[in-house]
């Protein structure tokens, strides 16, 4: 089995995922070769919650232009993750 911090590579703070934090939502840049199962299981142990759901999407790389050099950022895959009702939320800013 992969370790779990392999496959959580870091939270995503934007503006709408902090409003979706209050529905009990995170957003995870994860790996892209993992699937749901993995999250879940990596979310669970890293953090210590109840997982309810797990929506994942890949985002593609943007075409970037620096002169006449031409490139492609990185691709990106993302799990938007639930948490259960009776789950505690977890803290990604700690004061």
């Amino acid at each position: 089995m992969k370790d779990p911090r392999d496959i959580i590579r870091r939270p995503v703070i934007t503006e709408a995922s902090t409003g979706m934090m209050e529905q009990g939502k995170y957003v995870f840049e994860v790996d892209p070769r993992s699937n749901k199962v993995e999250v879940k299981k990596a979310i669970e142990q890293i953090f210590g919650v109840k997982v309810d759901q797990v929506n994942t999407m890949r985002v593609p790389g943007k075409m970037k232009r620096y002169g006449r050099y031409t490139g492609r950022t990185a691709e990106r895959k993302k799990a938007i993750v639930k948490l259960a009702a009776d789950s505690k939320p977890i803290e990604i800013f700690e004061v």
